[in-house]
């Protein structure tokens, strides 16, 4: 029995990957207290790429409900197809974007 640590993607499960703290409700809206979920630096990033903090704290503020948004199941099945050691660059979506200026 091999004693290694894996670490594991709480959203796209993948193995091996840096692992970052997010806060499932974002601290901004009151979520420095409440759960978080441990998340590959790309998953992380690209939440916050799709999403403004109102809409994961309104809507999206669970795993499961992150995994079953349709934006997030289009990207895990790209990400799931990608090297655990490559790295992106992650844009944020005009939406997020446009939504930021207000």
């Amino acid at each position: 029995m091999s004693t290694e640590f894996l670490t594991i993607c709480e959203l796209c499960k993948r193995k091996g990957v840096n692992l970052t703290e997010h806060h499932l409700t974002p601290r901004e809206a009151g979520g420095k207290n409440l759960p978080t979920a441990l998340l590959c630096t790309t998953c992380h990033k690209q939440i916050h790429a799709l999403f403004t903090n109102k809409e994961l704290a309104l809507n999206l503020n669970t795993v499961q409900k992150l995994h079953d948004d349709e934006k997030i199941q289009r990207y895990l099945k790209w990400v799931e197809k990608q090297p655990v050691s490559a790295e992106f660059t992650i844009k944020k979506s005009r939406h997020v974007r446009k939504k930021n200026k207000r």
